[in-house]
């Protein structure tokens, strides 16, 4: 196929939107864009098989964005997603591929957060509705979401919202969509749940699968064979000899989970972890660090880490060989995302052996086995996060931007504007990465000095010693 006909100007958009996909850097269609996109724009039902990254939000966004009537202040489009970190991407990306329109409302609906800004949020009018089942459920039983408008329902990684149990809450929620919307299903993996979910409220779906886009020469792939004993030893001995910047590290249980970090942490690694029990607060606090690079090893489990889709992730490490093939491709399909390599070892045990062989059988190729004994040492440093963590007290609520916080650091305190990451700002508090070094001095600085004229309270998140 002709790569002219992979552009997005074959496609039935205005102008403006064309236009802002241009201007986002939106040349040329993905896999899934290109296949999806056709039959969505003319209101047929889909389910789509797609993996995080594939670009799989723009092909729903594009479609729900060309049903919508902007001057029309009621919701023409809810988008259904298994975690809250999946539902804030979904938002942020639709709110980008909007801006060709005017005023777009997307407003975004997930526990964890209380329930009276968002009824506020809903009763000033929104187009778009992006959430969790539990919640967008919780808002319809309140009567503060009214759903007779609704044109277009997306049910994004429905496989992952099956895994979660919430088969009966999806159900529920379309029966209250009008029976005439379109319905756009995405899911990475085909399990049994999805043809059921589609006989119930899908009209003759059409369905779309695209290759899994794991590149042959994009991920490498190694098996290392290890005893129970020396498992979590073994994860240290391959970050020193590849020397990662970010890894995630998968284990099959929250025990495993604590115990790594553990290890990793005695040995002087960066290391943080992830899994189901960790308040919202705190999962936020992890993910923050993880992402702005002041943690550059994460331990997940596979629930924990449902709905992430981390840039720039340089390897995956399987600790514990998952039972389930697909899930083995959902955990390696997070690094070599967009042109970069990605790196995946895995460990497995004797009795691990019958797992990897279903692994084997689902991705058509033999395993690639390293002796453990090959992995020299790195510099003998222990991997440090090239950054560290601030923690300012105050966030949206008190108006701080995050050109406030720079001007704070590069201004009065006198430090670098390369010596400044990534600065994220919440409802109540912002997260500021600088580099390790000046870490202490920064957090001294801010707090003796004020942002946005006002005096703030600051504290450093990780141990810089």
């Amino acid at each position: 196929m002709p790569a002219a006909s992979h552009a997005f100007s074959t496609l039935p958009l205005s102008p403006a939107t064309l236009a802002n996909l241009q201007q986002l850097g939106y040349t040329e269609m993905t896999a899934i864009q290109a296949a999806a996109l056709p039959p969505a724009l003319l209101g047929k039902d889909l389910i789509a098989q797609a993996k995080t990254g594939s670009g799989k939000t723009a092909a729903f966004a594009l479609a729900l964005l060309a049903n919508l009537n902007p001057r029309r202040f009621a919701v023409q489009a809810m988008v259904l997603c298994p975690t809250r970190e999946l539902a804030d991407q979904v938002t942020t990306e639709i709110r980008r591929l909007a801006r060709a329109e005017e005023n777009i409302k997307v407003v975004t609906l997930c526990g964890g957060v209380a329930l009276r800004g968002q009824t506020a949020s809903l009763e000033h009018g929104a187009h778009i509705v992006v959430g969790t089942p539990g919640r967008i459920m919780d808002h319809l039983e309140r009567g503060n979401l009214q759903l007779d408008a609704l044109n277009t329902l997306v049910l994004d990684e429905a496989d992952r919202m099956l895994d979660m149990g919430f088969f009966e809450d999806i159900v529920t929620v379309a029966r209250q969509c009008p029976p005439t919307r379109q319905t756009l299903l995405f899911s990475a993996t085909y399990p049994e749940g999805i043809a059921k979910l589609a006989d119930r409220f899908m009209k003759s779906p059409q369905q779309i699968t695209v290759q899994a886009q794991h590149e042959e020469g994009k991920i490498r792939q190694r098996w290392y064979e290890v005893k129970e004993s020396d498992r979590l030893h073994a994860v240290s001995r391959l970050l020193d000899h590849f020397r990662p910047g970010s890894t995630l590290a998968f284990c099959n249980t929250k025990q495993q989970c604590r115990d790594l970090v553990a290890v990793l942490q005695a040995q002087g690694f960066s290391a943080m972890a992830l899994f189901g029990e960790l308040e919202q607060r705190e999962r936020d606090q992890v993910l923050v660090q993880f992402s702005n690079r002041s943690c550059s090893v994460l331990v997940a489990t596979d629930v924990a880490a449902r709905g992430l889709d981390i840039a720039q992730l340089e390897a995956v490490i399987n600790v514990d060989v998952t039972p389930d093939s697909e899930i083995h491709i959902h955990r390696i399909g997070r690094t070599g995302r967009a042109d970069a390599e990605g790196l995946v070892l895995n460990l497995a045990s004797m009795n691990e052996m019958g797992s990897v062989g279903k692994i084997e059988q689902l991705q058509g190729r033999e395993s690639d086995w390293h002796p453990l004994a090959e992995l020299t040492p790195g510099s003998g440093e222990p991997l440090r996060a090239p950054m560290a963590t601030l923690q300012i007290v105050g966030g949206r609520k008190e108006k701080i931007r995050a050109g406030d916080v720079l001007g704070a650091l590069t201004g009065d305190a006198g430090f670098a504007k390369e010596q400044v990451g990534k600065i994220n700002v919440n409802e109540f508090s912002t997260y500021v990465a600088v580099d390790r070094r000046i870490a202490r001095e920064a957090a001294h600085k801010l707090s003796t000095g004020r942002v946005k004229g006002k005096s703030v309270k600051v504290r450093l998140l990780d141990d810089v010693a």
